[in-house]
């Protein structure tokens, strides 16, 4: 998304972790996405690297602010959904109904789901008291705040797991995002065998 608000052309290349290939360790010894190359071989990996590189470099379309103490708000915003949404509840509802299916690692643990069902609904209070406040959730502009809650909130969406009806506040910024020509094409993205939630793809739903 970030790549195509900066109108930067880019191919994507699927990747599986878990398969730990040695042509992408080599790349990344530490075996995690995402990786970007660059065509003059730099390579750079993890999602903070990556951002910033992009902001040093393609400043004409900022996704991180426009000064010291809005860049900070932003960077707190990116790290609360990495972190604190990441693990209260993205990595709980992936972890049980995504990764443990393909992995074989087991039946779902209901007690994690409805940790994650709880949390949700904080989580998205806080958006909807960011959105009232802000044009965006990071300020008067779309940045990396936004990109990063979408990113999150798109994968527990997938799986039908936002109470969005009682959280319209929160909604109606999540329909901004996904009107965006940048947020549409990972809309397409499908788990192979698991299928989306039928409002998934709807702009307006």
């Amino acid at each position: 998304m970030a790549l195509m608000e900066k109108d930067i052309e880019f191919e994507l290349v699927l990747e599986l972790p878990w398969a730990r290939r040695h042509a992408f360790l080599a790349l990344n010894p530490a075996g995690t996405v995402p990786v970007m190359m660059r065509s003059d071989g730099t390579t750079l990996t993890g999602s903070y690297a990556i951002r910033e590189y992009l902001e040093e470099n393609t400043p004409d379309a900022p996704l991180l602010g426009e000064d010291a103490s809005e860049r900070a708000e932003i960077r707190r915003l990116i790290d609360w959904f990495d972190v604190k949404f990441n693990e209260e509840v993205t990595s709980l509802l992936i972890t049980e109904k995504i990764m443990k299916r393909f992995l074989k690692l087991g039946v779902p643990e209901a007690s994690n789901i409805r940790c994650a069902a709880i949390n949700i609904k904080q989580h998205l209070q806080y958006i909807e008291y960011l959105a009232e406040r802000r044009n965006w959730l990071g300020g008067d502009n779309i940045s990396y705040a936004d990109i990063t809650a979408a990113a999150h909130l798109s994968c527990i969406d997938y799986l039908g797991d936002v109470p969005w009806d009682d959280f319209q506040g929160a909604k109606d910024w999540y329909v901004r995002i996904k009107s965006r020509p940048s947020f549409r094409p990972l809309l397409k993205d499908l788990i192979a065998g698991l299928p989306p939630v039928p409002h998934y793809k709807n702009l307006d739903f």
